[in-house]
């Protein structure tokens, strides 16, 4: 049975995961996408001849659950083994909520309703709260849902749109709630976090879930609860650890490395999924021509294309988006055969990104238990678990913070 992550599991657990990320860093570093061949095939070959001569079909039938790929060759049993064992984490306490009048959840997607009870229902503060902060609060449907019972609202918001629309739908539930156009990474924000607040972030990204920690702990709030996302959203292309133990760690995480935890693709559509599968195969094909073109046997990053361009036959996609990278203009050739090459290309790609996947998890947990141990050495008591399933969301991971 998983465990809730606290007290001295929190360093032990940190420990594990980053002897287990570090031993094994050269299998979730390199990019398939972006590197033809990787530096470990050479001492997997087994392994990688059997990931890439699998199928498309069979790499996304396990893509968001690589530890259940069993009958790959070695190490890959072993790695999903210990890799599950480290990232698991149980599930927190959930309260029964009141349910409330369909007005609260006007406008809200039933998928992100659904994860606001249930990170609402896992709020098990020792204290009773005194005033909410909804933090990066969007127009404030996690507030609501907390304030709901008469406790005071406070909801910070960088868009002064859904700042209105929030104060709108307040104000016709009659909440004590006040909406506040906010830029929080700006200097400005921290006068507006005080003891008798309780923050509160539902999938604040990078550097403003980040920042909500820091002023928190400033500003001598009781409690906080927080359920980051997104933390490749940083502006420096390295991550700074917020624990002294992670600022000592020799494990050092580019905007890349923290994007790994994010390579999931639960809550996307059958349509979208296709769509972006035309468009990677597409992507991998040009990286053939383009290669040629240039003389030079590396990826060439290219830029995000409207939707459109998917309309247009393959032929006259590679030509524009040449000439959009400046490259010269590519001679007739077998289109059909170089885009097939693409399509086998996105298959290798996507079952080597298994091995990769595998420390999706790790390194996330590792990542929460930087932010845990930060607080902790602010004085809190810090528990770390999920709020809901993972069907619900990947981002399930909620960090639960209190002050004697």
């Amino acid at each position: 049975m998983s465990e809730i992550l606290q007290g001295p599991l929190l360093r032990q657990r940190f420990a594990e995961l980053e002897a287990f990320l570090l031993a094994h860093q050269a299998l979730w570093r390199e990019k398939p996408f972006v590197q033809r061949t990787l530096a470990w095939e050479a001492a997997h070959p087994a392994l990688a001849g059997w990931l890439r001569g699998r199928s498309l079909e069979q790499a996304e039938a396990l893509h968001n659950h690589p530890e259940q790929l069993l009958d790959a060759p070695a190490p890959f049993p072993e790695l999903a083994a210990r890799a599950a064992e480290l990232a698991a984490v149980g599930p927190l306490p959930a309260a029964a909520l009141a349910s409330l009048p369909a007005s609260f959840s006007v406008d809200v997607p039933g998928r992100k309703w659904q994860q606001i009870d249930a990170f609402a229902a896992s709020l098990d503060f020792r204290q009773p709260v005194h005033h909410w902060l909804d933090w990066c609060a969007g127009k404030g449907h996690l507030g609501r849902r907390l304030a709901h019972a008469g406790t005071p609202l406070t909801c910070l918001e960088y868009d002064a749109a859904l700042v209105a629309d929030g104060q709108r739908l307040s104000r016709r539930l009659a909440l004590d709630a006040r909406h506040l156009e906010q830029d929080v990474l700006a200097a400005s924000a921290e006068g507006h976090l005080h003891a008798e607040h309780t923050p509160v972030a539902l999938h604040a990204c990078g550097a403003l879930h980040m920042r909500l920690l820091q002023l928190a702990s400033r500003g001598g709030c009781r409690q906080l609860a927080v359920a980051p996302c997104c933390y490749n959203r940083i502006d420096a292309e390295l991550y700074a650890p917020l624990s002294q133990l992670a600022q000592a760690s020799p494990l050092l995480l580019g905007r890349d490395d923290l994007g790994l935890p994010l390579q999931e693709t639960v809550t996307a559509g059958s349509r979208v999924r296709r769509q972006r599968d035309h468009s990677m195969a597409r992507r991998l094909a040009f990286d053939y021509l383009q290669r040629e073109l240039r003389g030079v046997d590396a990826y060439l990053p290219t830029p995000s294309l409207p939707p459109a361009w998917l309309h247009k036959p393959f032929a006259d996609w590679c030509r524009d988006l040449a000439a959009l990278k400046g490259l010269p203009a590519p001679a007739a050739r077998d289109w059909a055969a170089l885009e097939a090459r693409g399509w086998q290309r996105l298959a290798e790609v996507r079952n080597l990104e298994l091995l990769r996947g595998l420390f999706r998890r790790p390194l996330e947990v590792w990542l929460l238990l930087d932010r845990a141990l930060y607080l902790e050495e602010q004085g809190y008591a810090v528990r770390l678990g999920t709020f809901c399933a993972y069907r619900l969301t990947p981002r399930n991971l909620l960090l639960l913070a209190e002050r004697d």
